[in-house]
């Protein structure tokens, strides 16, 4: 019985602690805002930009094939197409830090648990590990 009293009490982890002061808190909010809003308008840059390359393949031959043009067009709306998807993917990054932030694990590595040090923090707000975790993993 003893056992089995230890191993639940071992389970229940401590709540996890913030690694940032109410300072730093506010500084990464501040940072993650300023990135959310480039990212927003970077976003509407590009849906413009991604009608227009779609009204120019409606006003050219549809032939893509044949089409000295076509395949800029392709191109160009592939190009674009993938920038949209980059930006989407740094606002779900941003949206998770903000998460962190209302749990109060942001500044911590989430494969490690460490601290992820305030340099790096400043340099990339949304960063989910820590410099040495980030080199380990593969690319």
């Amino acid at each position: 019985m003893l056992f089995v009293i230890a191993s639940v009490e071992k389970t229940l982890d401590p709540p996890a602690r913030p690694q940032c002061d109410d300072g730093q808190m506010e500084e990464a909010r501040d940072l993650l805002e300023a990135q959310r809003r480039q990212a927003l308008q970077r976003l509407a840059s590009l849906t413009g930009d991604f009608d227009e390359v779609v009204a120019a393949s409606r006003d050219s031959n549809a032939d893509d094939e044949h089409d000295p043009e076509g395949a800029t067009i392709a191109f160009e709306r592939s190009q674009v197409t993938s920038l949209v998807q980059q930006v989407q993917k740094q606002l779900t990054e941003i949206e998770a830090a903000f998460d962190r932030l209302s749990a109060g694990t942001y500044g911590s590595c989430e494969l490690c648990g460490q601290p992820i040090a305030p340099a790096r923090l400043r340099a990339r707000p949304a960063a989910r590990t820590c410099i040495t975790c980030a080199e380990l993993r593969p690319t």
